[in-house]
């Protein structure tokens, strides 16, 4: 083996410029074996699976991204997701050209450029980390099948999940359908394992030219993400910084604060483990080092933050074994409820943060502002949209998706259906969150409200809440008037579930 990059670099370089063949060039390089590793959502050098497989087994890695959209099928990137992309891929760059390497970018069909990058390099082996969304997992099916009968090597592995779907069933080897005891099952499996380091030798072979990132088109042609730039660090070293400040500052008291709107009582996390900047397992160890360096008396309980981390893990289960549930009720019976007609003027309310009604106004400013939404407010306006509008979970599903930095197919899919009551494991029929209530409970002082809400910021606490309740204060402010009467809304909404219950 080829241990002087120098001779390594050359022994390419020599075989590139000669054109030889596919199988020529891989004979030739026989000193210096080299692997495509595809980089795809596990933007990370640490904890990275498929990468450290690579360096191990080669003396010389191409990093690759393919822009390629028939990954995704129908569920083309969302507006905010493709502004995290592009900066995730610039963090990506940044990190291994400081390790003397850089990341080739492409754009196209994924089989055709792994095909031709083959031939360019003379690689043996592809390397990538494995994708769970229907649509990724046919491509990766066929890619694999292809570049197997051309003799080329495919290695995938587990990057994104501390279980794989299809590893966690019932007794009876059947997809679990409710959470609590798909928990029990995954959490008798999960160790605290050290994650893998950087691999010490990155060693890299010498490609083309690929596209520059600006070329993807990824972001907005009109500035309208400052609110983004101003919340988010994109990247893997953005993912650890926000890691570390959960644990020294946050999951002491994460099962209080979790709740409170106003505060950063939660990880915050969701963004980088979407795009692979971080993983469930580095995660999990790094609560559990901090944990274990306090006194018992100090100690948080992590426990309460894990089984957030499962819920994830369960819609990824749920996904790949019911692949029609982002656009069809998990439990057919709902198929036969009766939404609202459609009502443009309600959904632009709801969407812009002007329906009338500040929690909800001020969950969706902040989606608009900053990529993200408090948890607490997002299963309050997704119960205001599905119940009290009446209007159908799609819509809200179309719409998180495209302005979540977040946005990831299997936890939206699970969290609206569980809120419109469709889903698995989803909430009683009857549980509508009333807004008000959920206001007055976790943002008694209003600060979530007067920060997302600022007309309504000099209006009296015992006004804040309910403006409407104060024709001059809706006067003055330019605040909208309730878009429906939250009692009545639900009454109705109620019937309806009432009457598919009788059918």
């Amino acid at each position: 083996m080829v241990r002087d990059p120098a001779i390594a670099v050359k022994v390419y370089r020599d075989v590139v410029t000669q054109g030889l063949g596919f199988g020529h060039q891989a004979s030739r390089l026989t000193h210096m074996s080299t692997a495509i590793v595809l980089f795809r959502r596990d933007l990370r050098l640490a904890d990275n699976p498929a990468l450290t497989a690579a360096c191990d087994a080669h003396e010389g890695i191409v990093p690759l991204y393919i822009h390629d959209l028939r990954g995704y099928g129908t569920w083309q990137p969302g507006a905010a997701t493709r502004w995290w992309l592009h900066h995730a891929l610039a963090a990506l760059q940044l990190s291994l050209r400081r390790r003397r390497a850089d990341l080739l970018i492409r754009q196209g069909d994924s089989l055709q450029i792994l095909a031709d990058l083959v031939r360019e390099t003379g690689a043996t082996a592809v390397y990538w980390n494995r994708l769970y969304e229907p649509a990724a997992t046919a491509c990766d099916t066929v890619i694999e099948a292809a570049l197997r009968e051309q003799g080329v090597a495919v290695h995938s592995s587990n990057a994104a999940l501390w279980c794989e779907p299809w590893r966690i069933a019932t007794g009876q080897g059947a997809p679990y359908r409710v959470f609590t005891p798909y928990w029990r099952k995954l959490r008798a499996q999960v160790d605290a394992v050290s994650p893998l380091p950087v691999p010490p030798a990155l060693r890299y072979a010498p490609f083309g030219p690929g596209l520059p990132l600006q070329a993807l088109g990824l972001l907005p042609r009109i500035a309208w993400d400052r609110g983004l730039r101003q919340s988010w660090t994109p990247g893997e070293s953005g993912a650890q910084e926000m890691l570390e400040i959960f644990a020294d500052d946050t999951i002491g008291d994460y099962i209080r604060a979790r709740d409170i709107p106003a505060r950063h009582g939660t990880s915050r996390l969701s963004p980088h483990l979407h795009f692979g900047e971080i993983s469930p397992r580095q995660i999990h160890h790094q609560l559990l080092l901090r944990a274990q360096a306090l006194d018992a008396r100090r100690r948080p309980d992590i426990e309460p933050y894990l089984r957030e981390l499962g819920w994830r893990e369960f819609a990824h289960h749920l996904l790949y074994h019911f692949p029609q549930t982002p656009t069809e009720n998990f439990n057919p019976r709902f198929d036969g409820f009766r939404w609202a007609e459609v009502d443009d003027v309600l959904l632009d309310g709801w969407r812009h943060g002007r329906t009338g009604i500040p929690l909800v106004d001020a969950g969706m400013r902040e989606l608009w502002h900053t990529g993200w939404m408090h948890n607490r407010a997002r299963m309050v306006v997704a119960s205001f949209l599905t119940k009290n509008l009446r209007q159908h979970w799609r819509h809200g599903a179309d719409w998180f998706w495209d302005t979540l930095v977040d946005a990831d197919l299997a936890s939206n899919t699970l969290g609206w259906q569980w809120v419109a009551g469709c889903g698995a494991d989803a909430a009683p029929y009857f549980r509508v969150f009333n807004p008000l209530t959920q206001a007055k409970k976790f943002d008694p002082q209003g600060d979530y409200l007067r920060r997302w809400l600022p007309e309504l910021a000099g209006v009296p606490l015992s006004l804040l809440h309910e403006p409407w309740k104060d024709v001059g204060v809706m006067r003055r402010s330019g605040y909208p008037a309730p878009l429906v009467d939250l009692a009545a809304s639900r009454w109705q909404a109620l019937g309806a579930y009432q009457q598919l219950r009788d059918a």
